[in-house]
């Protein structure tokens, strides 16, 4: 039993750090797989169905925005991933994390940079974090509707940028990220 791990939202200047724990049934291939990153949101939409319905066992877990303030976006990436993990419903014998970091878990495995384009399990992970993650944006967008959440997911765009000097800082925003601080401190 072996669990991939990945986590998508490091670089977003809102909104959490989501984590994918998977663990997929060697019986049953699927195909298609890769980062998440690569393929298109319809894509991802599809082949996450298919992951929840085959994998032995997956897991989302996740670090607030506030959580990332507190212990710095690597932290709560590592946490999110813990947090992931912790929740699968079996134990695997082996984990494979995307990245260069191996999460506080208490298991064996393997850190493998490039491991969401190259092992099965890893994709999987990162395309039902990315996935869930998306979603999660959408809806903060129906809440917040100037901001434009439902097109860059929180990234650090022209729109995301020019949306929080026109409007200010959200309780989803990361106060910790530059660009979030500085307008924080335009504010006060």
């Amino acid at each position: 039993m072996i669990a991939g791990i990945d986590e998508v939202g490091r670089g977003c200047l809102a909104g959490p750090v989501l984590a994918a724990a998977v663990i997929l049934d060697n019986r049953q291939p699927i195909p298609g797989l890769q980062d998440s990153k690569q393929l298109t949101a319809q894509q991802r939409e599809r082949l996450a169905v298919v992951i929840r319905c085959q994998a032995l066992s997956w897991s989302i877990g996740r670090a607030e925005a506030c959580e990332i303030d507190q212990l710095n976006i690597l932290q709560a990436s590592l946490l999110a991933m813990a947090r992931a993990y912790h929740g699968l419903a079996i134990v695997p014998n082996w984990v494979r994390v995307d990245g260069n970091r191996f999460p506080p878990i208490d298991a064996q495995g393997e850190a493998i940079i490039g491991g969401d384009a190259s092992i099965a399990d890893i994709s999987a992970a990162s395309i039902l974090a990315k996935v869930a993650r998306d979603r999660e944006m959408i809806v903060a967008d129906t809440l917040f509707p100037d901001y434009g959440f439902a097109s860059h997911k929180g990234y650090p765009t022209v729109q995301h940028r020019e949306a929080l000097i026109q409007r200010g800082v959200l309780p989803i925003h990361r106060r910790s990220f530059a660009p979030v601080r500085s307008i924080i401190g335009c504010s006060q």
